[in-house]
């Protein structure tokens, strides 16, 4: 696990002890009206408290944090939309919010080595256990291993709620495993887990919890963009550091000032940006009237980097921009800003309906005389609207294994055939955007992954195939609008950021000119 990870947020006041709740039903049977079942007879050896000092409730913010780990595991779905709705509902304060986001998205980063270390404490394969009791047993693990919660606290917390939600009976089991892990530090249960290891891959995958599969692209991903593979470590603990939260206010538009006023901090990397001091930011106007937007510093120099690259004697005014695959919005609403300023009007394409509206909402702080939104594959575009647009955006599905830092749920749930999945889809909608782009014009090829199958091929397979078409400079591109003005992503004219060295998502980007 990462050293920020095992330096987590000290809530051990907040996080520590509970109350007594409801004792639940009494009688002979082993389970209560709800189906619930109760802890006797031996498995009460597993705890040293007296049956009326154990804690029978659920923390709210454990929780939370719980629900989010079952919600991931069940419904296959996203921690980062389903955890903030949690906090809501369960009305968690500042504190308890930051403990509830702490330990979900701790769990689910460090999921394959926790797993590792409950399987050498468990008497039975992990595949065998109740889904809601491993959730459990992960949750317990992360406060125990990597957060600084007293470990009377972690156990009692974790026990009550397994009461509470699972049952008494798998409560016990849960007790029993945790106190085997307390036995060991999360250094010693990695020396113990690679004694004797000596494959490099293995080694990384477990000590920064990620799959064996991720390292080596990572590694693949670091030398194909001019990075020395040595650099793997630090992408690796980049990968597991808490992302701040970065804003942006469009151009024109928006104001970062409540934002300052409640400790945020100017960005570094590029104008009209903060980094976040967390909390509620929908309690902001400008974030309310999406004026004021949370989106990473990356995705704000990619589209900055699209809207100003110079197109010779070409007049400005009066583009045609398109953002080809622009679900849920976020780089659509800052390209329709800048589109704005610059009198020209922007063309958001998504084939999703659901996502189309969101794509809606985002744009809808930007007056409308600017923007439009289409609904449809952006692979039909450039047959429908051939040699129509002046720049256009193709920020293509993708992996996201540069996003991993914030969906702390992808790295276990991708696999290499996804890659290799997306690859004609790629391909496809690059080569619609490249037809609807007008002569003199420019294509900026975007994803959220540093994989060369995701990347360089991609590029290199479709200008392989045409005469027409040149790559600029896009490492200059970024320096170009970058507050820096010398990011350092560059490398054979295109562009990688990365987390371990701009503290950014590991967006690529190639732009792609059409010769006039």
């Amino acid at each position: 696990m990462s050293e920020s990870g095992r330096r987590g947020p000290n809530n051990s006041g907040s996080r520590d002890g509970g109350g007594q709740g409801n004792r639940g039903a009494r009688g002979g049977s082993q389970r209560n009206a709800q189906g619930r079942e109760r802890n006797r007879g031996p498995q009460r050896g597993f705890t040293n408290n007296a049956p009326s000092q154990r804690t029978r409730r659920a923390d709210p913010a454990r929780l939370v944090a719980f629900e989010v780990l079952r919600a991931v595991a069940s419904e296959d779905a996203y921690a980062n939309l389903v955890l903030p709705a949690r906090i809501r509902e369960h009305r968690l304060d500042r504190r308890d919010a930051g403990f509830a986001t702490e330990l979900s998205y701790g769990a689910l980063r460090g999921q394959g080595t926790y797993d590792a270390i409950l399987a050498r404490c468990v008497d039975r394969p992990l595949e065998q256990l109740d889904p809601a009791i491993l959730d459990a047993l992960r949750i317990g693990a992360h406060q125990l291993l990597s957060m600084r919660v007293p470990a009377h606290a972690a156990l009692d917390q974790t026990v009550g709620l397994a009461r509470a939600v699972i049952g008494a009976g798998p409560s016990a089991l849960i007790n029993a495993v945790l106190r085997k892990v307390t036995a060991h530090s999360m250094d010693e249960w990695l020396d113990i887990l690679l004694d004797q290891e000596t494959d490099e891959t293995k080694i990384a995958a477990l000590r920064h919890a990620h799959p064996e599969w991720i390292v080596r692209a990572l590694r693949q991903s670091l030398v194909n963009h001019g990075r020395p593979k040595a650099e793997i470590d630090d992408l690796l603990e980049a990968d597991n550091a808490a992302p701040v939260v970065n804003l942006v206010a469009l151009p024109g538009l928006g104001d970062l000032d409540e934002a300052f006023d409640n400790g945020a901090t100017p960005g570094e990397l590029v104008e009209g940006s903060a980094l976040s001091a967390g909390g509620d930011l929908g309690r902001f106007e400008s974030v309310r009237r999406g004026t004021t937007r949370v989106q990473d510093v990356g995705s704000q120099l990619v589209a900055r980097a699209l809207a100003g690259v110079e197109l010779g004697e070409r007049a400005a005014h009066g583009e045609k921009w398109l953002d080809l695959c622009a679900g849920p919005g976020g780089k659509a609403a800052l390209l329709a800003a800048l589109a704005y300023r610059d009198g020209a009007t922007l063309l958001a394409n998504e084939p999703a309906p659901h996502r189309a509206k969101l794509v809606q909402q985002a744009l809808s702080a930007v007056p409308t005389e600017s923007w439009s939104v289409r609904t449809g594959d952006g692979r039909e575009v450039g047959a429908e609207q051939p040699e129509a647009f002046d720049r256009v955006l193709v920020d293509v599905p993708c992996s996201g294994l540069g996003a991993l830092r914030r969906r702390p749920e992808s790295r276990w749930r991708r696999s290499p055939k996804d890659i290799g999945d997306l690859g004609p889809l790629q391909r496809d909608l690059l080569k619609s955007a490249i037809d609807a782009v007008k002569p003199g014009g420019v294509v900026a090829y975007v994803t959220c992954s540093p994989h060369p199958a995701e990347t360089t091929a991609v590029v290199g397979d479709v200008l392989y195939k045409r005469d027409d078409l040149e790559l600029l400079d896009s490492g200059q591109a970024l320096d170009h609008v970058s507050l820096t003005g010398n990011l350092g992503a560059g490398h054979e004219l295109t562009a990688q950021l990365w987390p371990h060295i701009h503290q950014t998502d590991a967006m690529f980007m190639a732009i792609i000119r059409k010769k006039p």
